[in-house]
């Protein structure tokens, strides 16, 4: 039969069960299958409802194939067996797509196995074609009398390709290795829950009816936090947001959650698959795992929703009390005429000493701010600094609102003073008629105003502090030189950090604010410093003699020769592994998993030479990291290698040229460092780690069978794994032994030779051509070499100096040639060169720990360094200049005016620094805490540090900066992280470690309680994070995280450009002043830690950055652009 003959057939059975329907009174008593059925061509065509229920258990017998993406055509009918393919992504074999505990087998990456499947099952004892979309997706069907398994259980727990998914699953062997707990159950068959929408015709009849495409409101808690407050969406499917992916992506950054939105629940842990079953107005639960945690979601909005089994979740949130901007819309309405008492006053206020200078002002009765800091405000407006005193024309003070609001409400005019004094010239009467009399200079007239009522009493809400005034047309100012007033335009900036908000009250002056992205960008132009405090076996030497290694997310090829640096940086959180393809022209890197979604653990290959990005896998497949990446050797390096750094240890094997995967197997191994191909077949893989030693030999199946060679348990860790010509394995552990296993006429492997070749743990072995072995110790420092053609015996040894630190890696300076040269990379991020008869020379020095101090010399392109490694070093921009041990943690640094350097450490010492040479000059005990922050004021005669204990300490400083003299100690009570001193060295302002700005008199030797007093006030530096022109690096709507912490700021010298680093890594520049969330910048992401301090050199054209894990120190150019 056609398929026009079988749309019609189907037509009027509709029509005539219809007709059936009406005459039995809505089919009461009618059986929906049976009555229907007609035998067309040898096959049952049933009447189809789409709330038919499945008849039975619905599962297929495991022996049937999977059925790809592709097996439907238009018409709903299977089509030809040619596209159905068995999808194996079991591991060990359970058939579940899940790691069972026998982790020597591992399922195949595909099977060539093909069997004829039928297109029909059965629905009441009627069969018909299926056409639903999620039948093609991986599921099994069967013909006859068989069942289909249930799609939501399949999709919750099976294994095999998905539908309109395929960012889910990246290969055939997919495994989800992003949720808690990997291990899925077997499939159990399900009858459909009523609860669980359809994706069948039924669906197609929604997207006819054109309510389906109306606007949704939807509301998502975050998984297992009953207080997060809920992220509303509003979208319209089809148009908005595409599929249930997009929409992910659009509140993943929203969320804060660890790995990014991936899973939505129901309020009962029902998980949904598609954007059709998101209804409108309803509530779900978003989670980056596959466990739903129950709890009573929306409790801090008043919206209370228990876990299942609880009755009526749905109450809706209170009604939002309106904010000061609604209540003063419908409140001072202008189109009326009139301004309700409550609100608002339209009032006069006059300079007490100048009454020529006056104006009429809006006043909001109703704002949450002081009546003292309205005064403050309004003084500003008559140009009184520090107004205290409001008096009417009889010489009455006004205390508060409420007077302005009974006692004071006929009178227009007030002075303001800044102290008690009496009114100057002849007072003013009192009036009720509210005529504009004023001794003074004529004022406008008042009849452009709305008329204010004498009553109307509102209950006073938390409205945001401001001033409403009237329009500037209205404002009188007699004196020409008053041109505009700023503080009357702009209101106080509020930016929410840590859940607290915080209020910043804008300057008089300043520059406009530009949203818009800076004129300029930032360039990487050099990178200081190497990972070895937590890296192994990452140091090469290129055919073109360049160097690679990597620091934090970039990839370095540094070129001796040239004294230049190339960098690849398409990473997006640290690289943990690398590895060169046989060519030594590719390069494989691994990097860890970040918070958002876009920042996932995957593998990069990439060209030396163009530093372009040829292939990326493991993209949502790989959990927390990647340990170890290794090309294959045999075959040309075809094959690559990946071990994921999650719970189980996945190792998977891929045909990276055509994106194959290969296999998979769990090694369900903690502590696993490394892996290799062996050199002489590619199909046997070594692993090793921490009390672990194994051999994997892959099938041609696809299986694993894996061998232990080190017996559990045990307590070594096998550091470095290297191979004979012949083959033999050679491995080194952390007691300071090597072994030789080979393997006999069985193919078991045994100890051939074992010896203790270093005190403690070994680094790294590397095998020359010669057949001579190096081994580098991380405990001695020692570099041995042992023949190998001799049994091992020991050729020679050196050892390295102890500043240098232990061996991490060893590479020969030549590949190929035997003249004993080599690099070494050491444990404390230095890259030394030499041979085993000659000294060892630094190639790239970097700090051996965390790296906090930074500053920048005023007058030249030299900057300053120091962090936990007790180190303080001087730079020229990509040059070292001198390096000293100061026996100190120094954590702040800060330039004198003419050149010296001080330096603030963790226990409280203030060291002063000869730059010229690097000598320590003078060693101060300023208290018993850290000194986290370190500043000169303008002319270096005074010196603030404020430290941990949240004081602030004044040394009064000579005109060369060598000589010291304490003034005294401003108390404080919490820790101060930055500081910067006022143009005329008059104040301080700090921030606190919870970001509060506070603000200190250096002359008289106390805090200064007001920040509206301070607003004015010129600083020298823009060091502090916090503050009204950098507000708007704070809560950014561009960023795609929340909870943005700013760890570090600096001004250009300039005032033009801000630059600004947080605490997950992000290198951004900003215009200056930086006041608004809108704020458009450039974005650079190179740390996966905390970026801990930026500064700009002298001349603003190049940003020094400082931070990360690894101690990393980085050089930026800024170019147009």
């Amino acid at each position: 039969m056609s398929n026009e003959e079988n749309d019609d057939y189907m037509a009027s059975l509709s029509q005539a069960q219809t007709a059936e329907d009406e005459v039995d009174g809505g089919g009461g008593g009618r059986e929906a299958a049976g009555s229907n059925e007609s035998v067309l061509g040898g096959q049952t065509m049933p009447q189809i409802s789409p709330n038919a229920p499945l008849e039975g258990n619905v599962s297929p017998p495991p022996t049937q194939p999977h059925l790809d993406d592709n097996l439907h055509n238009g018409n709903g009918n299977i089509s030809n067996s040619s596209n159905i393919n068995k999808h194996g992504s079991n591991i060990n074999g359970n058939g579940n797509g899940n790691i069972g505990n026998d982790s020597n087998r591992s399922s195949p990456a595909k099977s060539p196995v093909k069997r004829p499947v039928s297109s029909s099952f059965r629905i009441q004892n009627a069969q018909f074609d299926n056409d639903e979309e999620h039948l093609a997706a991986g599921e099994q069907v069967a013909g006859g009398d068989r069942q289909v398994p249930d799609y939501w259980q399949q999709r919750n727990g099976g294994t095999g390709a998905t539908s309109g998914r395929q960012s889910r699953a990246l290969s055939p062997g997919y495994l989800d290795n992003m949720s808690e707990n990997s291990e899925q159950p077997p499939v159990v068959p399900l009858v459909r829950s009523k609860s669980r929408p359809e994706i069948s015709r039924a669906a197609a009849a929604r997207y006819n009816n054109l309510s389906y495409w109306k606007a949704r409101r939807v509301v998502f808690y975050r998984n297992g936090d009953p207080f997060f407050p809920g992220v509303e969406l509003r979208y319209r499917p089809g148009r908005d947001v595409t599929s249930l992916d997009n929409l992910l992506d659009k509140i993943s950054p929203k969320m804060d959650l660890p790995r990014g939105a991936r899973y939505v629940f129901s309020m009962d842990g029902d998980r949904k698959y598609h954007l059709d079953e998101l209804e409108d107005g309803a509530f779900y639960v978003v989670s980056s795992f596959k466990a739903f945690k129950p709890a009573s979601y929306g409790k801090k909005n008043g919206m209370w929703y228990a876990s299942p089994g609880n009755q009526g979740w749905g109450s809706k949130p209170a009604s939002r009390k309106p904010s000061i901007m609604e209540a003063d819309l419908g409140t001072l309405s202008t189109t009326s005429g009139s301004i309700k008492r409550s609100a608002g006053r339209v009032i006069r206020i006059i300079n007490n000493l100048d009454h020529s200078v006056q104006c009429r002002v809006l006043l909001n009765l109703r704002t949450s701010q002081p009546f003292e800091e309205v005064l403050e405000d309004l003084g500003q407006v008559l140009k009184i600094n520090g107004a205290k005193k409001m008096y009417t024309g009889t010489g009455q003070e006004v205390r508060s609102f409420s007077q302005l609001r009974n006692e004071f409400a006929d009178v227009d005019t007030f002075y303001l003073a800044t102290g008690t004094a009496l009114i100057a010239g002849s007072p003013i009467r009192r009036s009720r008629s509210r005529p504009s009399v004023v001794a003074a200079a004529p004022i406008l007239p008042t009849d452009e105003l709305p008329k204010v009522p004498l009553r109307g009493a509102r209950p006073r809400s938390k409205s945001r502090p401001r001033i409403l005034y009237a329009p500037e047309s209205e404002i009188l100012r007699p004196n020409g030189e008053y041109t505009m007033l700023d503080i009357m335009k702009e209101e106080p900036t509020k930016v929410t950090i840590r859940g607290l908000r915080r209020t910043f009250y804008p300057p008089v002056h300043h520059a406009p604010a530009d949203n818009s992205p800076p004129d300029k960008k930032l360039q990487l132009q050099w990178v200081h410093g190497y990972r070895g405090i937590d890296a192994r076996r990452n140091l090469w030497v290129l055919p073109s003699g360049e160097l690679l290694y990597y620091v934090a997310a970039v990839a370095v090829l540094f070129d001796r020769d040239e004294d230049a640096q190339r960098h690849y940086t398409g990473h997006t959180e640290d690289i943990m592994c690398m590895d060169v393809h046989p060519s030594r022209e590719l390069v494989a890197s691994g990097q860890k998993a970040g918070r958002d979604r876009k920042s996932q653990a995957h593998v990069r290959i990439w060209s030396t030479e163009s530093l372009q990005t040829l292939y990326v896998f493991g993209m949502g497949e790989l959990d927390s990291g990647v340990t170890a990446v290794a090309f294959s050797q045999l075959n040309g390096g075809s094959y690559i290698l990946a071990v994921d750094s999650g719970r189980e240890s996945i190792l998977s094997v891929w045909q990276w040229q055509w994106g194959h995967l290969l296999g998979k197997v769990a090694t369900l191994q903690e502590g696993l460092s490394g892996a290799a191909f062996h050199p002489l077949d590619d199909n046997l893989i070594i692993t090793h780690g921490r009390g672990h030693l194994a051999f994997w030999h892959r099938r041609k199946d696809g299986f694993f069978e894996r061998t232990d060679i080190v017996k559990q348990p045990s307590r070594s860790h096998v550091t470095s794994v290297q191979f004979e010509p012949d083959g033999d394995v050679i491995t080194a552990d952390s007691d300071g032994f090597i072994t030789i296993y080979s393997v006999d006429s069985d193919g078991a492997y045994f100890v051939r030779t074992e010896f203790e070749a270093h005190n403690k743990g070994i680094g790294c072995l590397i095998m020359l051509g010669e057949g001579t072995l190096l081994s580098g110790g991380e405990k001695d420092r020692k570099i041995a070499a042992w023949d190998s053609l001799q049994n091992y015996k020991k050729i020679a040894d050196t050892k390295l100096p102890e500043a240098a630190g232990g061996v991490r890696t060893i590479y020969p300076q030549r590949p190929g040639r035997n003249d004993g040269n080599i690099y070494v990379g050491t444990t404390r991020n230095n890259i030394l060169e030499g041979s085993l008869q000659r000294r060892f020379t630094q190639v790239v020095f970097g700090h051996g720990r965390q790296l906090w101090g930074l500053a920048a010399h005023p007058d030249d392109e030299l900057y300053a360094t120091a962090g936990h490694d007790k180190h303080v070093a001087l730079w020229r921009k990509n040059k070292l200049i001198w390096t000293i041990q100061t026996g100190y943690e120094c954590v702040a640094l800060a330039f004198h005016p003419f050149g010296t350097l001080a330096a603030g450490s963790t226990e409280g010492h203030l060291l002063v620094i000869n730059c010229e040479n690097g000598a320590v000059m003078l060693t101060l005990r300023v208290c018993g805490s850290p000194l986290n922050c370190v500043a000169y004021n303008q002319v270096g005669d005074m010196i603030a540090m404020g430290s941990q204990n949240g004081s602030i300490y004044l040394f009064r400083v000579s005109r060369d900066g060598f000589s010291y003299k304490k003034v005294n100690k401003i108390r404080g009570s919490q820790p101060l992280t930055h500081l910067d001193w006022s143009m005329d060295g008059n104040f301080v302002q700090t921030v606190t470690i919870d970001f509060d700005l506070l603000f200190w008199d250096a002359k008289s030797l106390s805090p200064e309680r007001s920040p509206i007093a301070m607003k004015d006030v010129k600083w020298l530096t823009n060091n502090c994070t916090v503050g009204f022109l950098v507000a708007g690096q704070w809560s950014n709507r561009y960023y795609s995280t929340t909870n943005t912490i700013v760890a570090t700021c600096s001004r250009s010298a300039a005032h033009d450009m801000l630059a600004s680093g947080d605490a997950e890594g992000y290198l951004r520049l900003f215009r200056y002043p930086c006041i608004s969330p809108r704020a458009e910048f450039h974005e650079s992401k190179v740390y996966s830690g905390m970026l801990a301090c930026v500064r700009f050199l002298c001349g603003d054209h190049t940003l020094i950055t400082v931070g990360g894990t690894d101690a990393s120190l980085m050089v930026w150019d800024i170019v147009e652009e």
